[in-house]
C-alpha cells in the first residue's frame, strides 16, 4: 500500500461510516462522538490543560484500554503535574470508559486524515504520545514527529504474517520508523523488528499481567454472587457470544445439579439473553433481578446483564470458560488466570494470543472443539479437585512470572522525559 492509497482509504471509510451509522447503533455512536469534536477541542482544550505538559494515550477499544491502564496510572503517579489525554477509536471503549477518572480529557480519535491529524496535534501539543498494542495511524505519527513529540508504542506484538514483514509492506514499515520506542511483548516480535532494520525496540512484556494482578489484589466483594453460588462448584463464563453458548448450553444442561454457572455476555442484548435462558433446563436469574424477594440459592445460572463486573466474578469460579474463540477471536484469559482457576475455550481462534498458547502448553488451559470435548474437560474438573488445583496453580504462577512490564516501560519513559 502506498501513502496515496492509504489517504484515500481513510477518507473513504470515514464517509462510509456515516452511511453505516444510519443502520448500526454502535457506528452511530462513533460518528456522533466525532462530529464537532475538533471545534470543541479548539475552543477549550488548552484552557483545561492550563500550560501543563500533555501526555496522550490512545487505545483502540476497551481491551486495549485495560492493557494500557497500568501505564496510564503509573505515569500519572510519576508525573502528577502532567495533563492526561485519553482517546478511543471504538465506541466499545469510549462509551464504557468515558468517565474514567485517571484521565483529564477523554474523547474519540478523529479519523486519521491529514487535516484532522494536523489540527488535532496542533490543539493538543503532546509532549509524549502512547499507542497501545496495535495502533498505527500514519498521519498522526507524521504530525507528532513534526511537533517534536516523543512517540511510544507499548504492549505491541508482531507476527510473521503481518504486512510489516512482507515485500509490499514498505509503507507500513515507514510507520514503524516514526516511533521513538516500541516496547514489545515477546522475543519473536523483537526478532521480527530487528529483521526489517527496526532497532528502537525493547522487550518489555505485556502490561495486562500488571493489570490483572492489580485487579486480584483489589477485587470487589459481591455478596449477592456468594449467595447465588451457595458453596457449590461454579463455572464462570466470560465474554460469551452466541457461538459459545451453542456449545455451552448443552454442556450446562448435562451438568445441571452438579455445577452452577455465572454467564457474562460479551455484549448485552436482551433478545439474545432471553433465547439463552429458554435453552437452559435449570432456573436462571438475571443479575438485575436479584432482590430480597428472590432466593438465588435455588437458581442454577446467573446471567450478568451489565458491563464491567467480569473481572471481579472470576474470584467466585472453580473453573472458567472464556468466549470469542469460536468467533472473531479469544477474549482475555488472563483475568481468569490470575485467580488460579483452570481455563477452557474454543479451539478455532486462539493461536495469535500468546498467553493461550503458553497456558495450553503448560496444561493450565484446554482448547475444545465441541460440546463433547467440553463435557469431558468439565467432567474431569468436577470429579478431581487435584486436577483443578494443578491447572489453577499453573495459571496463577504464569501471571506472577509476567508482572513487571509497566515498571520497565516507565523507567525508560523517565529517561525520555529527562
Amino acid at each position: 500500500m502506498s501513502e496515496v492509497i492509504y489517504q484515500s482509504a481513510i477518507s473513504t471509510v470515514a464517509s462510509l461510516m456515516r452511511i453505516a451509522a444510519l443502520f448500526n447503533h454502535k457506528v452511530k455512536l462513533g460518528v456522533a462522538g466525532r462530529d464537532g469534536l475538533l471545534d470543541e477541542m479548539e475552543s477549550g482544550f488548552q484552557k483545561l490543560a492550563n500550560g501543563r505538559s500533555v501526555a496522550w494515550f490512545h487505545a483502540a477499544s476497551l481491551g486495549e484500554f485495560e492493557q494500557g491502564r497500568p501505564v496510564i496510572e503509573a505515569y500519572k503517579t510519576q508525573f502528577p503535574d502532567h495533563f492526561i489525554l485519553l482517546t478511543f477509536f471504538s465506541p466499545s471503549g469510549y462509551e464504557v470508559r468515558k468517565n474514567y477518572t485517571g484521565a483529564d480529557y477523554i474523547c474519540y480519535l478523529p479519523w486519521d486524515t491529514a487535516s484532522n491529524a494536523r489540527r488535532f496535534v496542533k490543539i493538543v501539543q503532546p509532549k509524549i504520545a502512547f499507542f497501545i498494542k496495535y495502533e498505527f495511524w500514519y498521519n498522526y505519527l507524521v504530525e507528532l514527529k513534526k511537533n517534536g513529540s516523543h512517540i511510544v508504542s507499548f504492549s505491541t506484538i508482531f507476527r510473521p504474517d503481518q504486512i510489516f514483514f512482507k515485500k509490499r509492506g514498505g509503507f507500513f514499515r515507514k510507520m514503524l520508523s516514526l516511533f521513538d520506542h516500541i516496547f514489545v511483548q515477546n522475543q519473536q516480535s523483537l526478532t521480527l523488528l530487528h529483521g526489517i532494520g527496526v532497532q528502537h525496540c525493547i522487550l518489555a512484556g505485556d502490561t495486562r499481567f500488571d493489570r490483572v494482578s492489580a485487579i486480584a489484589l483489589h477485587v470487589k466483594d459481591l455478596p449477592e454472587v456468594v449467595n447465588f453460588r451457595d458453596n457449590k462448584l461454579c463455572l464462570v463464563v466470560g465474554s460469551a457470544w452466541e457461538a459459545d453458548m451453542q456449545v455451552l448450553i448443552p454442556v450446562l444442561n448435562h451438568f445441571r445439579g452438579s455445577l452452577k454457572a455465572i454467564v457474562a455476555p460479551h455484549e448485552i442484548h436482551k433478545e439474545e439473553i432471553a433465547k439463552w435462558r429458554q435453552g437452559l433446563d435449570g432456573k436462571t436469574l438475571l443479575y438485575s433481578e436479584i432482590s430480597d424477594n428472590v432466593n438465588s440459592r435455588e437458581c442454577d445460572y446467573l446471567v450478568i446483564d451489565n458491563i464491567g463486573m467480569l473481572s471481579s466474578l472470576y474470584q467466585y469460579g472453580d473453573m472458567a470458560y472464556i468466549g470469542g474463540s469460536f468467533g472473531s477471536g479469544l477474549h482475555n484469559i488472563l483475568e481468569a488466570a490470575t485467580f488460579g482457576i483452570p481455563i477452557t475455550f474454543g479451539n478455532k481462534r486462539y493461536h495469535k494470543f500468546q498467553e493461550a498458547v503458553d497456558l495450553i502448553e503448560r496444561k493450565g488451559a484446554v482448547a475444545v472443539m465441541d460440546k463433547a470435548e467440553l463435557i469431558a474437560v468439565v467432567d474431569q474438573w468436577i470429579k478431581s479437585s487435584e486436577l483443578r488445583n494443578e491447572a489453577g496453580n499453573v495459571n496463577k504462577n504464569y501471571i506472577a512470572e509476567g508482572v513487571g512490564s509497566t515498571e520497565l516501560i516507565l523507567s525508560e519513559v523517565a529517561k525520555i522525559q529527562g
